[in-house]
């Protein structure tokens, strides 16, 4: 594990920033040299990172030095941004996005970008044209997804943290997946200028870390009102670290009666029911609330998810964007850059896509998806007027296997069934180590907070990690 508060030692003892970020490439290069590489980087950004390194000024700010690696949908100028899809293999970012610029001014040094699932489509970071990721705890096993790369550069030891991208669950369930913190804010904090879009109403940035407090340190770092992002809030929240520290005590947490489901598997509804103990001890009030809408979750998220995405990804046609395969009309070379750019995971969701938006099915699919999506968002409202915050399992399973559910779409995206509702309301929710199963996998435990009570969740989640330490 490595933490913020690691690097900082090592420049009390005298080590350089170019020093620590040499170091960084030679592990990462150690592994790459290793029988069964993580892949969790796609680039490394060695000629800009130690420039960032070598011009380091003295500053305030706490993430003056500190490395830190971005899931390779999100653009860094003058960086390739390929959205590990081959269609993109060879684009080069023009600009900065919101929160890269962020972390700039703040004195972060990036390292690299990291491994994904196609176009951030995935559960399992199985889908990347540049190859699979694989989890540092057991390489065997998949890190998740869609943000794996940046979970596993974590994990690994790499660096300390990292940013993803969360659309139905690919910060929370790699973190799970990888025994690390990952946080998805509350939809509108961060802003999503210059994240490459999926879902535009469900997509947001947030941080992988090996501590709540380092993830709520990344997070206080880039969030912020943009207006480059019309979804951006205006007033920004009122976030202090410190308060994070204080404790719980009156806290009500709120257990989901629906999220007691048929494979969840027996060790992670153990650890929940460790949780409910460990929380009673901190002097919280535990309550059974009801999310009757659950079952809608998973369908409306894949109609709504894949509808958003054929729209966004129109413009990656070998005209605009993407890579360009030659044919005589304009029709066949449309045809030939999509058919070969994209891979078939993310050939799947545009037509299912295309489908829903399609004339005499827009009503019957989308349309009323939405509808429902209003009625998953007024559960949780119906919910937070009896509890401050819901603990649920991340993900119903710990690690499976690389190629195990490949073959099987519906069984993939069934991994997110406790993730996607906090997406489809906005919701603020964050993963946090629980321990292990009988196999040595890690297991995962969610928070979900109301709209902007991301400081909550956060808090919730910090003196849980303290309390499992002992």
């Amino acid at each position: 594990m490595l933490t913020v508060k690691d690097i900082k030692l090592k420049y009390q003892n005298g080590e350089t920033p170019v020093q620590v970020v040499e170091k960084i490439y030679e592990t990462i290069e150690k592994d790459n040299q290793s029988p069964a590489p993580l892949n969790a980087f796609i680039h490394l950004s060695k000629e800009l990172a130690l420039k960032q390194a070598d011009s380091l000024k003295e500053t305030d700010s706490p993430l003056a030095g500190i490395p830190i690696a971005i899931k390779d949908n999100i653009n860094i100028t003058g960086e390739r941004t390929t959205c590990a899809s081959r269609i993109l293999s060879n684009y080069e970012a023009v600009f900065d996005a919101f929160v890269i610029q962020k972390l700039k001014d703040a004195g972060a040094i990036i390292i690299g970008k990291t491994n994904m699932d196609e176009f951030a489509m995935g559960s399992s970071s199985e889908t990347s044209f540049f190859g699979p990721v694989l989890n540092p705890v057991d390489r065997e096993r998949v890190p998740g997804g869609s943000s794996g790369g940046s979970a596993a550069s974590v994990s690994a030891g790499f660096v300390p943290f990292s940013l993803g991208s969360d659309t139905g669950g690919s910060i929370r369930q790699p973190a799970a997946f990888c025994g690390i913190v990952g946080f998805k804010p509350t939809y509108g904090t961060v802003s999503r200028f210059g994240l490459v879009a999926f879902a535009s109403s469900l997509d947001q940035i947030g941080p992988f870390a090996n501590s709540v407090e380092d993830a709520a340190l990344l997070f206080k770092t880039i969030a912020g009102h943009d207006p480059m992002d019309s979804t951006s809030i205006l007033n920004p929240l009122d976030f202090q670290i410190e308060n994070i520290k204080k404790p719980i005590k009156g806290l009500r947490v709120g257990l989901v009666k629906e999220y007691r489901v048929d494979g969840l598997q027996p060790e992670i509804a153990s650890k929940i029911d460790e949780t409910v103990k460990r929380l009673k001890e901190m002097g919280a009030l535990i309550q059974e609330v009801s999310l009757p809408n659950t079952q809608y979750a998973i369908p409306i998220y894949y109609i709504i998810a894949p509808a958003e995405a054929s729209s966004n990804l129109a413009r990656f046609d070998g005209i605009r964007y993407g890579k360009r395969e030659e044919a005589e009309k304009l029709i066949d070379i449309y045809l030939k850059s999509r058919g070969k750019g994209f891979g078939q995971e993310v050939k799947r969701r545009i037509m299912i896509g295309t489908y829903v938006l399609s004339s005499g099915y827009y009503d019957a699919y989308y349309l009323s998806a939405q509808k429902v999506r209003t009625l998953v968002s007024q559960d949780f409202a119906s919910a937070f007027k009896e509890v401050d915050v819901l603990l649920t399992p991340t993900s119903p399973t710990t690690a499976f296997k690389i190629g195990e559910k490949t073959s099987d779409p519906l069984q993939m995206y069934l991994s997110d069934i406790f993730t996607i509702s906090a997406n489809l309301a906005g919701l603020p929710a964050v993963s946090i180590p629980a321990g292990k199963d009988s196999k040595g996998l890690p297991i995962g435990i969610q928070l979900i907070g109301n709209l902007l009570e991301d400081e909550k969740i956060l808090q919730t989640a910090y003196n849980l990690e303290q309390h499992f330490k002992k």
